[in-house]
């Protein structure tokens, strides 16, 4: 699996190599070494187990957050936006190497039309049966449905 962070200013993407990596600015300690001076000496820890990649704030000045929401732990998701202080990037893992550029979103399309406006039976192409009629044969959620919690929340948990 590769696990990289894809700094959104442009910079070459981070790998993250080892099973746990210490992120700061404090060169010969810290194993992803971030040159910023909102980044604290020792910043947080990244861990890297079983295709997933947590992490914990080590009690750093100006704070880790994802997706825009200050936190001092949790568990990272594919395109997730962490951020050192102001310093940020965009999480990538997967089999191979990023496909989508940090400008790209991804789009939720609600139906699927044909053409000529009328409903093209797109289910076809997602491989959904056309005699699927309840949530649970469409469910579409992945196992990496996961949420972080807040630095207020005491014990790590998995939503879906």
């Amino acid at each position: 699996m590769i696990a990289q962070l894809i700094p959104l200013d442009g910079s070459p993407p981070i790998s993250i190599t080892q099973d746990v990596m210490v992120v700061g600015r404090k060169r010969g300690l810290c194993d992803v070494m971030i040159d910023h001076s909102s980044v604290s000496k020792i910043h947080c820890v990244i861990a890297k187990t079983d295709g997933l990649l947590f992490f914990r704030d080590l009690g750093s000045t100006n704070g880790t957050k994802v997706n825009g929401q200050r936190v001092s732990r949790g568990a990272l998701l594919p395109g997730d936006e962490l951020y050192f202080a102001s310093v940020k990037f965009r999480v990538h893992l997967g089999p191979g190497e990023p496909k989508v550029g940090h400008h790209e979103h991804t789009e939720m399309l609600s139906a699927l039309k044909g053409p000529d406006g009328d409903d093209a039976g797109g289910s076809d192409e997602f491989n959904i049966p056309a005699d699927a009629d309840s949530s649970a044969e469409m469910d579409m959620a992945s196992d990496s449905d996961v949420r972080l919690l807040s630095a207020s929340d005491s014990d790590v948990e998995m939503v879906r």
